[in-house]
């Protein structure tokens, strides 16, 4: 068993996914990295460099089958799983009128779904350890909506009922339950837009920039530690004041 504690955190190859896996290894987490198709390996050196394992579990989120044997190797391989970071999501947008739906059904599956799959099968060892923080990352399109995306904004916001009624239920067993809700965060996603775009979106923030990666690991690592022994529950905006 890992003497140190484990998080475990999905679709962390990338984007916001990296930064809380490196942000939780350098405060002394050992790290499971979900991924699917190709590991790493410059990641994992990145990971290991601050003295702490990692190890790669692949699996589709949206499959619960690849789920349930995800965490029994990463159970298999540490012993244990303090945290888990429930971010792997995807994004199909487009206006309902032209929207298929196979392209509504998979960011369900994969963001909603996932979310349930990934958590359903890491309860059960939580609750045997008395002890736990579940991380779900949510969107503030949950929150407020955003024309162009109902597949990703129904998705984010069934996170949030997901999480409040997931904290209810396991708060006796010392298990935290709680979503962040990022904004408009300096990534992959983002970079595509252009310049025009951009500022537009910057004049709606009334910190007058998008986030970073690292902004959001920041807080990821609040919540996954001993500072946030009392709260659960919660919806925390990362978003310079956008959704008010």
């Amino acid at each position: 068993m890992s003497e140190r504690k484990v998080a475990l955190v999905t679709g962390a190859t990338r984007g916001i996914g990296k930064e809380i896996a490196l942000e939780l290894a350098k405060n002394g987490f050992d790290i499971a990295v979900n991924y699917r198709g190709t590991q790493d390996e410059n990641l994992k050196k990145e990971i290991e460099s601050n003295n702490v394992r990692c190890e790669f579990v692949e699996a589709d989120v949206s499959n619960f089958e690849q789920c349930e044997n995800m965490i029994k190797e990463a159970i298999e391989k540490y012993g244990r799983i303090d945290v888990l970071v429930n971010n792997a999501g995807i994004t199909k947008d487009g206006l309902i009128m032209r929207m298929k739906k196979e392209d509504f059904e998979a960011v369900i599956d994969v963001n909603l779904v996932g979310t349930f799959n990934v958590t359903r099968n890491v309860i059960p060892y939580m609750i045997k350890q008395k002890s736990g923080r579940i991380i779900n990352v949510s969107s503030v399109v949950g929150v407020a909506g955003n024309a162009g995306q109902t597949n990703y904004s129904a998705s984010k916001a069934g996170v949030i009922g997901f999480t409040k009624s997931l904290a209810k239920e396991v708060a006796s067993r010392n298990i935290l339950v709680n979503a962040i809700a990022p904004g408009f965060i300096d990534t992959d996603m983002t970079k595509v837009l252009s310049d025009t775009v951009k500022e537009g979106i910057n004049a709606q923030i009334p910190l007058k920039r998008m986030g970073t990666p690292k902004e959001v690991a920041k807080v990821v690592k609040f919540l996954a530690s001993e500072d946030s022994s009392y709260v659960t529950g919660q919806v925390i905006n990362i978003d310079g004041g956008m959704v008010m």
